[in-house]
């Protein structure tokens, strides 16, 4: 079975807007275009909704009935349970909230490790304990190719190890880390594991409750859905850790990590990533349970970006003055494609945007992991990042451009 892209890019409105006609959107990486029913629900609940939740009015009940929604569809497809999901404002101020609970739970000289391979988001946080005496072990990339070795970590672990942060793949290089064998690994060890999921989520909600980690986030702007955090804690973790939120809310598991009041309208639009979800699923005819369902469409985005994503990838190792970071083979990696030339990569973003082709340049919040590869930060990359959206006129579109101006 294929994906259906014409039934999928129907789903966005923004396909259907005048000023973005002839133009291809690879950008994604920083935030996708939302789906309808994301903005379906988000304008329902400001136009309908927007009273304080959970009181004994209607628009009141309704409101809270929507936020509860969004909880429990996107649990039951990340194959967790509902109050291990919380919504904050991003995923930085997330993982801010998680440090400053480690910090707190922590003894001086207890370690973490963390790589040289993540997005800024999933690394300084965890940095700055070791002004409060904990030991930071970083577990680094290869120079040459951006791969993070399994093998690598495990010298790392001891029994002062009380945590592992890692991405499930690199904003910059794109490889799929292999989550269950970390974890595991990580678990042999005694330490609970953190992995940020932001640049992976986008090409099909993982099950996280089959693959294990005790923390999982990531980003509902770069899911097709509004600008909130998405962070699953596990019960088992999340349990044993000081609660960060009021006081009043610390025996509700998905509130202590949350300090911040939250945005209840994009909460409840976030269920419009559940309804896009079953859209799909039951567009292609997909059964089973919320989780099997959602591992259908991610199986089905996947093999979509695949087939787009090799070519791509041959069409610039062919070219000599190209450095294309991370794996060649599309099936190891995510269709976020990092570039290094003599030329600034914002440069070559704006080179390519008279030719329709929305791209951006710089180092993306990476500059930990683009150093470690040896890239000159104040050039930066060329980043071409699409999802199951993007279709074949799109990339058809992008290697001509890339023919001119590289």
């Amino acid at each position: 079975m294929m994906l259906d892209v014409d039934f999928v890019r129907a789903q966005f409105p923004a396909f259907a807007v005048d000023s973005l006609r002839g133009q291809s959107f690879f950008e994604n990486a920083g935030g996708s275009y939302p789906c309808r029913p994301v903005i379906d629900r988000l304008t329902r609940f400001y136009t309908e909704r927007k009273v304080q939740p959970y009181g004994p009015y209607e628009a009141s009940r309704l409101g809270g009935a929507e936020m509860d929604e969004a909880r429990t569809r996107l649990s039951a497809m990340l194959g967790v349970e509902r109050d291990e999901l919380s919504f904050g404002p991003s995923t930085t101020a997330n993982t801010y909230a998680l440090a400053q609970a480690f910090r707190q739970w922590m003894k001086p000289g207890e370690a973490i490790v963390v790589t040289n391979q993540d997005h800024e988001a999933n690394s300084g946080p965890w940095r700055r304990l070791e002004a409060d005496g904990i030991e930071i072990r970083e577990w680094r990339h290869d120079p040459e190719t951006g791969h993070l070795n399994p093998e690598d970590l495990e010298p790392l672990l001891d029994e002062s190890v009380r945590l592992v942060c890692f991405p499930h793949c690199s904003n910059v290089v794109g490889e799929i880390n292999p989550v269950v064998e970390i974890t595991a690994m990580a678990h042999a060890a005694g330490a609970f594991v953190c992995v940020d999921g932001v640049s992976y989520a986008p090409h099909g909600f993982p099950d996280v409750g089959l693959m294990g980690p005790d923390i999982y986030l990531f980003s509902a702007y770069k899911t097709y859905g509004p600008h909130q955090g998405l962070m699953v804690v596990r019960r088992a973790l999340g349990t044993q850790l000081p609660n960060q939120g009021h006081h009043f809310n610390g025996e509700a598991l998905y509130k202590r990590f949350t300090p911040a009041g939250p945005d209840h309208a994009q909460i409840a639009a976030c269920a419009g990533m559940a309804d896009y979800i079953d859209a799909l699923a039951d567009h292609h005819g997909l059964q089973g349970t919320p989780a099997e369902r959602a591992t259908g469409v991610h199986d089905l985005m996947r093999a979509h970006e695949v087939r787009l994503l090799q070519p791509l990838l041959d069409h610039l190792g062919a070219k000599n003055s190209v450095r294309v970071l991370g794996p060649r083979d599309a099936v190891s990696r995510a269709p976020t494609v990092a570039i290094e030339t003599r030329h600034a990569g914002r440069d070559l973003a704006e080179r390519l945007a008279p030719f329709g082709v929305m791209a951006g340049g710089g180092d993306f919040y990476a500059g930990r992991a683009l150093q470690g590869m040896g890239v000159d930060l104040a050039k930066g990359v060329l980043r071409l990042s699409f999802v199951h959206y993007t279709d074949q006129a799109d990339m058809d579109r992008l290697m001509s451009a890339l023919d001119e101006i590289l």
